[in-house]
């Protein structure tokens, strides 16, 4: 699989979960709204990398997106570096059972709304730079 193959796959692989998203949310399923959001930006990501790495298209295996933006070279402002360690926070909250039941708390549908917006803005600017020449 060649680069543009993969970052292909990553980029059908997170429509597929932002589809999913937006069944979950509209049905208020919000721990597993949030986590499905975190997989839609990590995997774009994850394709973006591809893009950009003829040679080894192949990123780190990881889930925090603050690493995986940096291994794609992004010139991050201050409000996309906060905005991406809050969805990475998704990832683990949702995760594991420690965490869950006070993330279920946290999950509040006006909190949930807002989250997915984010989401929903970080989304846009990846697929923008994944459709650049």
């Amino acid at each position: 699989m060649d680069n543009i193959d993969l970052m292909n796959y990553w980029v059908n692989s997170s429509d597929e979960d932002y589809e999913a998203m937006q069944i979950m949310f509209k049905n208020k399923k919000n721990t597993w709204t949030l986590f499905l959001g975190h997989l839609v930006i990590e995997k774009l990501l994850k394709g973006l990398y591809a893009k950009r790495n003829k040679q080894n298209p192949h990123t780190i295996k990881s889930h925090n997106l603050l690493a995986l933006a940096e291994k794609c070279s992004l010139d991050l402002n201050d409000e996309q570096v906060e905005r991406l360690q809050i969805i990475t926070q998704f990832n683990i909250s949702a995760r594991y059972d420690d965490y869950k039941e006070s993330f279920k708390q946290k999950c509040t549908d006006e909190y949930t709304r807002e989250q997915v917006k984010n989401i929903e803005e970080v989304r846009t600017w990846l697929k923008e730079l994944l459709t650049k020449k």
